[in-house]
């Protein structure tokens, strides 16, 4: 959650603020809106972040769900992705982060480059919103490649397949880029 609207040095600088602040989850949850806010100042939109922030952490535990790490470990992949995606604030962005990068389980998260990437790309089609994007490569994407394709697809459209000005002449996939006749000057 705290990576929504952010870049990645604001989101690991209001992660580790949070944790100095806020060592357990339970007094997350426990803590005044104000105290949260403040913690997570570095990632921008503190107050709207705090609220959501809070409410998943009381949901759960009013659901009997330990606040600690290895909860979610011990679910099921498919029943976890339901929980998570079932929480207010929580898409299928922010539940396959939590899947892939906490739990190291193969689900897809789909950011703004990788849905730019792989529209232009044919990998999914052109009208593909960002959650049938991602529904599209999860399905397509083999579990032991998911990390390594989401990884280089971000930093595909951070580096070279920009949004407003992509540097074909520099990519290495060009070749299979079914927009560059498309496209032409880029």
């Amino acid at each position: 959650m705290l990576s929504q609207n952010t870049n990645d040095v604001n989101r690991d600088r209001a992660y580790a603020d949070l944790r100095a602040k806020l060592p357990t989850w339970d007094e997350v949850a426990d803590a005044p809106l104000p105290a949260i806010a403040r913690a997570i100042r570095h990632g921008g939109l503190g107050p709207t972040k705090s609220v959501r922030l809070r409410e998943i952490l009381r949901t759960l535990r009013d659901r009997g769900i330990p606040l600690d790490e290895r909860a979610f470990a011990r679910m099921r992949s498919a029943a976890l992705w339901d929980l998570l995606v079932g929480l207010k604030g929580v898409g299928p962005k922010t539940a396959a982060c939590v899947l892939l990068f906490s739990l190291g389980r193969p689900y897809f998260p789909v950011d703004t480059h990788v849905h730019r990437v792989s529209r232009r790309l044919g990998l999914v089609p052109e009208d593909a919103d960002a959650v049938r994007a991602q529904e599209l490569i999860q399905e397509g994407a083999p579990p032991a490649e998911v990390y390594d394709l989401h990884m280089l697809l971000i930093r595909h459209g951070r580096e070279v397949c920009l949004a407003r000005r992509p540097l074909c002449s520099r990519c290495p996939v060009n070749d299979l880029c079914p927009r560059i006749g498309v496209v032409g000057a880029r």
